[in-house]
């Protein structure tokens, strides 16, 4: 089972990403159903005054898009990575 682990977020996500939007991303994948890959990709957008978020990972495949409003709409790509004993919510840029 993944992202059972300690949870951290990187000092770019703690920076970039309001909150409400954090917390959405770690409820997504507490949501999914096992198996769950290590390794999951948000791609944050803005749509007609939306937040717009696409949720992947590969294996096994998964795709799922959402729009949800906020009050702080932000353009980012962002990776979940669970190593077994800690999960990291990073920027792309500081992989």
């Amino acid at each position: 089972m993944h992202f059972q682990g300690q949870r951290y977020l990187t000092r770019g996500v703690q920076t970039a990403i309001p909150f409400e939007l954090q917390f959405f991303m770690w409820s997504l994948i507490d949501q999914l159903p096992e198996p769950k890959d290590y390794f999951q990709v948000f791609k944050l957008t803005v749509q007609d005054g939306k937040q717009h978020i696409s949720h992947e990972s590969e294996q096994p495949e998964y795709h799922k898009e959402y729009n949800i409003d906020t009050a702080n709409s932000v353009t980012a790509k962002i990776y979940v990575i669970d190593n077994d004993t800690h999960c990291t919510m990073l920027l792309a840029e500081e992989y």
